[in-house]
């Protein structure tokens, strides 16, 4: 376990958005050591949440929390207590700084480190030879140079259970596709830009795809319905085509 020491890691801001919720900002660039106060200041938040508290959604760099005014307003228990419904955000904005500011005494949780299969090419990675040409690369390279790293999962979005993934090598950084396909399937490993991700559902998207995982990422049966949570570290594992479809009889 680490711990967060406040006088020489934690700095932050408070930006309110609308009338029921707080943006806390921790920086503006996409860091491990962010990241690892935006996971602490959730984990902190969500063990002792206050009276109107609705939800917190981390982000990259920052944890938007959204809240019932009327019921803050009605409880009156974040301070000696309001005497207007504008001093609401007040309440609000004083209570998650002193959570902040706290976190030295929070321990971080450690973060589970999950092994995800990919079949990478063929029919499952259709522009895995474009990506290869872009960079004057060999596929098999592209493939090393993917699978060899940890990515962070920062945070999902974009669809349920999709992880916008940090720590890919800009060896293999490519542009989306210009135009963008109707449909991508379930499963689908892609890359846009310096990010990597999985598409958990079939949506259009403009990713280049370079391989499909058997692992189903988002499950309505299953709590959490998403199998990746922000903080996660994950890695890729080549597959074949065989054992893609044997993990696919048994995937989670």
């Amino acid at each position: 376990m680490d711990r967060l020491h406040v006088e020489e890691q934690i700095s932050f801001s408070c930006e309110q958005l609308g009338d029921t919720a707080i943006i806390i900002q921790f920086g503006s660039e996409i860091t491990p050591e962010i990241h690892e106060k935006v996971k602490a200041f959730t984990n902190a938040l969500e063990e002792n949440p206050f009276y109107g508290f609705i939800e917190c959604v981390p982000a990259f760099t920052s944890v938007t929390v959204y809240y019932d005014p009327f019921l803050v307003f009605q409880n009156r228990k974040l301070s000696d207590g309001a005497t207007n419904i504008e001093s609401v955000s007040q309440l609000i904005s004083s209570y998650l700084k002193g959570v902040t500011k706290k976190l030295l005494l929070e321990e971080v949780n450690q973060s589970r480190k999950i092994e995800i299969p990919v079949c990478y090419g063929g029919e499952y990675g259709p522009d895995l030879e474009a990506v290869a040409s872009y960079h004057d690369l060999t596929v098999n390279e592209v493939i090393k140079i993917h699978s060899e790293k940890e990515y962070v999962v920062y945070m999902i979005g974009f669809a349920p259970g999709f992880p916008y993934l940090g720590g890919m090598s800009e060896k293999i950084a490519t542009p989306r596709k210009s135009t963008p396909r109707l449909t991508i399937p379930e499963g689908a490993v892609g890359i846009a830009g310096k990010q990597t991700g999985i598409y958990p559902i079939s949506t259009p998207g403009g990713w280049q795809i370079i391989g499909r995982t058997p692992y189903s990422l988002f499950n309505t049966s299953k709590y959490p319905p998403s199998l990746l949570q922000s903080g996660d570290v994950i890695k890729f594992v080549p597959i074949t085509i065989t054992e893609y479809e044997k993990y696919k009889e048994t995937s989670v």
